[in-house]
């Protein structure tokens, strides 16, 4: 599979239009409904490469996409989820430089 093509598992005639936010592969059981003992298989059953992250990643961020930002009406949610964002981004990069004003209190 190259960049921008669609994934090997899709097929039109059975699918329907792509969706970026679907996985087309075989469907396994969700992470929620495991039991204990079956989460060392799980996690054994899934591909470990660097596009598969990449492909986990676009299927998640068009997911947000369609629920918070591509409605007719969508209000506030994106927005302030991309605002908490940028500002926990932005704390963690600048921490080593506000750590040094901490407040002490010395008894």
């Amino acid at each position: 599979m190259a960049l921008g093509d669609y994934p090997a598992e899709y097929n039109p005639k059975v699918h329907g239009p792509y969706d970026p936010a679907r996985y087309y592969g075989k469907p396994d059981v969700p992470f929620s409904e495991l039991r204990l003992t079956e989460v060392a298989a799980w996690f054994g059953r899934r591909r470990k490469s660097p596009q598969a992250l990449v492909g986990a990643m676009s299927r998640a961020y068009w997911r947000w996409q369609h629920k918070y930002v591509l409605p007719k009406r969508a209000g506030f949610p994106a927005i302030g989820q991309l605002l908490v964002g940028l500002c926990t981004f932005f704390y963690a990069i600048n921490y080593s430089k506000l750590k040094h004003h901490r407040r002490f209190r010395y008894h």
